[in-house]
């Protein structure tokens, strides 16, 4: 598991003082960039070397509990599926013990056209290290 602090700020929020909808969004997808970057893949890297990069191919959210300005809130990414071209996670956005919101998605690594593509061994490895990891051990803690 990973876990991304994240703070609500003003532009966050809506008319109603709300968290928008859209900004779940964003935070799962910092986090997971942030498990990217403590694994140690470089996906600009492999991205100026024309080798690919991870893009969102499917992604279902639900929405339990509104947060609100100034809330802390934390996300938790586990990795619950690698495969050679794909990796399935789940995410939680949550305050103290208030599930705010949960996204299940499946992320593929890409070529240049855009085609799937095998992920580096060595990143499917450091994914797999990731998924066997016991439940509720973290990867490290990401900051903002």
């Amino acid at each position: 598991m990973h876990r991304f602090a994240v703070r609500v700020y003003f532009e966050d929020t809506d008319l109603s003082g709300m968290v928008y909808h859209a900004n779940y969004l964003r935070w799962f997808e910092r986090a997971r960039s942030d498990i990217l970057r403590l694994l140690g893949i470089g996906q600009r890297a492999a991205y100026e070397a024309g080798e690919g990069v991870y893009a969102v191919a499917d992604l279902a959210i639900r929405y339990l509990a509104p947060a609100r300005l100034d809330d802390a809130v934390l996300i938790e990414s586990r990795v619950e599926e690698i495969r050679a071209a794909s990796c399935r996670m789940r995410q939680r956005a949550l305050r103290g013990e208030t599930l705010l919101s949960e996204a299940r998605l499946r992320i593929g690594f890409v070529g240049p056209d855009g085609r799937p593509r095998r992920q580096p061994d060595a990143w499917r490895q450091a994914f797999a290290a990731v998924a066997a990891a016991p439940t509720g051990a973290p990867i490290q803690e990401g900051n903002p």
